[in-house]
This record gives structure tokens, C-alpha cells and sequence, in this order.
């Protein structure tokens, strides 16, 4: 794509995506996205500004489903009605965040209690014995408080709030722009969360359970907004998703659910070391375990393509790391993509055999969980 030098080193340092000038023609540089989907811009010195917009290879509807089965197996749903007729990942997630925030506040805003330390005139709630005696020792007035105030500025309107400023500081249509000021209007009474500040915790249950899903997508705004990234002296501003990471949490969260009736559990990211004196730190993406503890199944996620001569050694080397530390016969590296249903490998002089599978994502969300089923069932087989 054309670039003049300034703009070119300045996409190469954003870490959206791998830029370099194309030898071949001067004034060009050669872009490929490098795992990221979504859309950002990149400040260039001067004051302009190139807007980056990476397109999922998986429809719209079927990165949606990825994204929303991790945070919720049991409370997934299809929303393919909602988004089938987006193309870009930021529109159609907009819109549907708009969509479930409206459904959300249809019965007015959820209210609850909330603690609230103040200094006051007048006494009311629980005196701060220790804050009252450091800055008004001696005096009767004012005095530190702290007590319970029924109000809207809950955790869940925040996060609705907050999630909704942050897409209205990305490239929108007319149409999805409005809807997310009228839904900032019915907010316009809660407090956002301070950029860079700890985001506040909910938990389901029966009085915020019209909030649900659309807590789950406000959380995933709060997650991969990047407002004012900085990478050097280059400002990112965007909403991205790192695919591995989606791939990663989808099927660690699918296998860990299609486990759920055998006995033993489950475990995503579990922390094992490779040697004796607990130097050399590993990290599978997931790990079944018996009862008692003990290793009984391991597998790795990879969102990569096969090349073709195969998938990259370095991932069976990873592997046979894990299986020798568990103490393990077999181990699963899942691949994204790849063009063999399966494959495997067994490793001379150790008795190992490394398995590699591949799971098409771009099947209807039930499809996808039965081929999952079946990897789990392969996971645990006696």
C-alpha cells in the first residue's frame, strides 16, 4: 500500500500489524495483519492519523459466539439474527451491544446499594473513627462518615456507561452513533470509570439478570478498547481482539464445559515446572485432572495455519515438554485452521504420542460444540 516514510514507521511500531517498505517499489510498504481483527488508528507524527480496519477471516456472527461462549458456556446464545448483515467486526459488535444494553435499562436502571465514605455536617451512618481524629482531631464538625446510599451508580450501569463512552470514540455509522447516545442519555446520571482504573466487580443473580448479556459485552469493550495506547512515541487508538487469545478462551472454555459430568476437573492455564528444582516455568492452555490431583489429560490451543509441510515442530517440542512434566502418555495441540482432520505422532524411546487436531470455526455454533465434545471425549478415553 502506498505510505510515505513517516507514515509507514509509525504502523510498524503500532503493533496492530507487520509493515515494512516493499523493496520493489519505492513509496510502498508491504502490510499483513498479524493475528489482530478490528479497527484502529494510528497517530503519525504531524497530526494525521491512518485508520487500520483488519477483517475476521470467520464471519461476523461466528467471532461473536467465540467471544461471548468464553465468558458465559451456559448463557451463550446465537445472535446471528442481530449482526447477519454486518460485514466489520466493531459495527456489528456496537450494535449489538447497543441492542442488549437498551433491552437491559427497558425497565428503567438497576438500583442497589452502594457504599459511600463522605465528610458531612451532620452525622449519618457510621462514624471513621481513625479519618475524623487524623483530619479533625479536636473538632465536632465536620465529621467522616460512611453509610449506604440506594442509587444508581451500581457496578453494572458503570460498566454499561463506561462501555459506551469507549465506542463512541470509534469510527461509527449515523444509525449506531445514535443509538449509543440515546442509550449515554438514560445513562447520563452514572458515573464511567476513570480511564486506567480498576473496573468493578458484579455478580450474576436474580435482580440484575436483565443486565447479563449485556454486561458480558460491556466487559469485553472495557477489555480491548485500547484508548490512547502507546507504543513508543505512536498513539493507538482502536478496539481489537487478539484471535489466539479468542481461540485460546473458547476452547479451553468448551472443553472445560464438555468435562463437566466426568469426574476430576478441569483447569485453564494451570502452572506446572519442566524441571526438579522449579526453575523452568510451563503454562498449558489446559489440563484435566483426577481427583487426587493427578494429570490426566493436557492439551494446547494454537490459532495458526498449517504450512505445507505440516504444522511447526516447535509446537510438538512444546508438547512433549508438558507430557514429560505431567507425566503423560499423550497430549493435544488443537489447531484453528489446517487441512488433515487429524494426525499424530508417537516419540521414540519415551512411549509419548502427540496428537494434532483441527477445529473448523466456521461451523453453526452447535456443530462446532459437538466437534469439541469429541475432541474432550479423545482427551479422557481410557
Amino acid at each position: 500500500m502506498p505510505l510515505d516514510g513517516a507514515a509507514g514507521r509509525a504502523l510498524a511500531r503500532s503493533g496492530l500489524v507487520e509493515a515494512a517498505p516493499d523493496p520493489e517499489t519505492p513509496g510502498r510498504w508491504r502490510v499483513r495483519a498479524k493475528g489482530l481483527v478490528g479497527v484502529a488508528a494510528v497517530q503519525v507524527p504531524g497530526g494525521r492519523a491512518i485508520t487500520v480496519r483488519i477483517q475476521p477471516k470467520l464471519p461476523v456472527a461466528r467471532l461473536l459466539f467465540l467471544l461471548d461462549y468464553s465468558r458465559s458456556p451456559k448463557g451463550w446464545r446465537d445472535e446471528a439474527v442481530e449482526v447477519a448483515e454486518e460485514s466489520e467486526l466493531l459495527p456489528a459488535f456496537a450494535r449489538l451491544f447497543a441492542r442488549q444494553s437498551e433491552h437491559a435499562l427497558r425497565q428503567g436502571l438497576l438500583k442497589g446499594y452502594v457504599a459511600v465514605e463522605e465528610t458531612a455536617l451532620v452525622m449519618r451512618g457510621r462514624l471513621r473513627f481513625a479519618e475524623q481524629v487524623r483530619r479533625h482531631h479536636g473538632r465536632l464538625v465536620p465529621v467522616e462518615i460512611d453509610h449506604d446510599d440506594y442509587t444508581t451508580e451500581t457496578a453494572e450501569n458503570r460498566l454499561l456507561r463506561s462501555a459506551c463512552e469507549a465506542l463512541l470514540r470509534l469510527p461509527l455509522s449515523t444509525d449506531v452513533r445514535g443509538r449509543l447516545l440515546r442509550l449515554r442519555a438514560n445513562l447520563i446520571d452514572v458515573s464511567p470509570v476513570p480511564r486506567g482504573a480498576v473496573l468493578p466487580t458484579w455478580r450474576p443473580s436474580r435482580l440484575n439478570a436483565r443486565y447479563h448479556h449485556a454486561l458480558r459485552l460491556a466487559e469485553l469493550v472495557l477489555r480491548n478498547a485500547s484508548v490512547e495506547h502507546r507504543a513508543g512515541n505512536v498513539t493507538v487508538h482502536g478496539f481489537t481482539f487478539d484471535m489466539a487469545r479468542v481461540f485460546e478462551n473458547f476452547l479451553t472454555a468448551a472443553l472445560r464445559e464438555a468435562l463437566t459430568g466426568h469426574s476430576g476437573r478441569s483447569v485453564q492455564q494451570a502452572r506446572h515446572h519442566l524441571d526438579e528444582d522449579r526453575a523452568i516455568r510451563m503454562i498449558p492452555d489446559f489440563v484435566h485432572y483426577a481427583d487426587d490431583g493427578t494429570p490426566l489429560a493436557v492439551a494446547d490451543a494454537k490459532y495458526k495455519a498449517e504450512k505445507p509441510e505440516g504444522f511447526p515442530d516447535a509446537d510438538l517440542y512444546q508438547m512433549l515438554a508438558y507430557c514429560t512434566a505431567l507425566n503423560l502418555p499423550e497430549g493435544h495441540l488443537v489447531y484453528a485452521k489446517g487441512n488433515a482432520p487429524h494426525a499424530s505422532h508417537r516419540v521414540r524411546n519415551v512411549g509419548i504420542t502427540i496428537h494434532q487436531h483441527v477445529l473448523d470455526l466456521d461451523q453453526p455454533p452447535g456443530d462446532l460444540l459437538t466437534s469439541v465434545g469429541h475432541l474432550a471425549r479423545r482427551l479422557i478415553r481410557k
